[in-house]
């Protein structure tokens, strides 16, 4: 399997009161870039996950583990979220979904 394209963590920055506005004020988020292999979820698949046929789902493996907590996943400058999660010895398997 190749892992030729790149997923980011993304984990949204922690907000802040402005004492001089009267606004909370977000912080950077933390990205985390990592080559990962990414596809199409099989109808199968999806049949199992969701109980339905879903477009736009994707299933991303990556080397190794991401145990750092994370909001949601970014491929190709668009966000997904984890809908399945599953841990394979040296790898990681996610499900993800489209984010409106």
């Amino acid at each position: 399997m190749r892992y030729n394209d790149r997923i980011t963590f993304v984990t949204d920055g922690e907000s802040s009161y402005d004492n001089n506005t009267g606004n909370y004020v977000e912080g950077d988020p933390i990205e985390v870039t990592v080559p990962a292999s990414v596809m199409d979820t099989r109808t199968q698949t999806m049949m199992l996950v969701y109980g339905e046929i879903r477009q736009g789902s994707l299933t991303i493996q990556i080397q190794g583990r991401h145990d750092d907590p994370f909001d949601r996943i970014r491929v190709d400058g668009k966000p997904y979220r984890v809908d399945y999660r599953r841990r394979l010895g040296a790898k990681e398997v996610f499900i993800v979904s489209g984010v409106q």
